[in-house]
């Protein structure tokens, strides 16, 4: 991807410097540690059951619940020259994404309100109790932001053979498309349908997850018209898209495949909606609730 060096984003915050390994739910030794996975399902028994479960967890807090740390960068951590030219890059693509939605937003009649990514690792303290990196990255509803672990980068070229800066960037984008499906009241309403059709939480599940992809595929065709693009940066994140499959994660990790327990699509559809929002460019191609 051509991108230029330039100041870090104002909506990066590198906590990476805090460490996590001691992090629990509620601030407390001893609490459970949620990943992104734990926070879905929590989130779904609080919809359906009408209580709050992340509370129930931290039954010591006085009913006050989860409170996220306020913003703000952690101490130094310990870093690379390598490790900082990803951070820069990863901030290039965070305003860039952010950019593209700000200027898409009035076309819908809306406004768009940025969010803040947060680089982390091992643990970290979000508005949706304490996300792991081992779940790999994600958005957190509940305080608008983005979380990585940067070394969830070397997992997708390593494990899942996702290479190359594209593939970075698509997994970035895809994430700031959860925030773009909030800002639209989307997720909200997903929320709803779960609370209407419990049975049909993973199937809605893999809706929005879906369109994300084709979120991400929009920022992608703003990208190419402005140049921004290399040959095969499309091709990398086809790939990201495909490696990061229900599916092909199923098979890698247990030998055989469920779709019954699909969460986020199928390879196959994961690309598909990626190409699909590249290809036009448009929110209404990302009908993935309708068809």
């Amino acid at each position: 991807m051509r991108w230029t060096p330039g100041q870090r984003s104002g909506n990066l915050e590198d906590r990476r410097g805090e460490g996590g390994g001691g992090f629990s739910f509620g601030g407390r030794p001893g609490g459970m540690k949620l990943g992104c996975g734990g926070i879905f399902i929590l989130l779904i028994l609080s919809i359906v059951f009408k209580q709050d479960f992340f509370q129930l967890l931290d039954p010591g807090a006085g009913g006050g619940g989860y409170t996220a740390p306020p913003a703000g960068d952690a101490p130094p951590a310990q870093t690379t020259a390598q490790e900082e030219n990803q951070v820069d890059f990863i901030s290039f693509v965070l305003d860039d994404v952010q950019d593209t939605w700000a200027q898409t937003f009035p076309t819908l009649g809306e406004q768009y309100s940025r969010s803040n990514l947060v680089l982390f690792r091992d643990a970290v303290r979000t508005g949706c109790g304490i996300g792991e990196a081992a779940s790999g990255p994600f958005y957190c509803p509940g305080d608008e932001k983005v979380y990585i672990d940067l070394s969830f980068y070397d997992e997708l070229d390593r494990r899942f053979g996702a290479p190359g800066d594209f593939a970075q960037a698509y997994v970035l984008a895809h994430e700031i498309g959860h925030h773009v499906q909030n800002e639209l009241g989307i997720e909200r309403q997903v929320r709803t349908a779960m609370q209407q059709r419990p049975g049909a939480a993973n199937q809605l599940s893999v809706a929005l997850e879906l369109q994300a992809d084709c979120f991400a595929g929009i920022w992608a065709h703003s990208a190419a018209k402005r140049n921004k693009l290399d040959p095969g940066d499309i091709e990398e994140g086809l790939n990201a898209a495909s490696a990061v499959g229900d599916d092909r994660i199923q098979k890698r990790a247990t030998g055989y495949v469920n779709p019954d327990s699909f969460t986020h699509g199928s390879a196959a559809e994961r690309a598909r909606w990626f190409r699909r929002g590249y290809e036009n460019g448009d929110v209404k191609a990302c009908d993935t609730f309708g068809g």
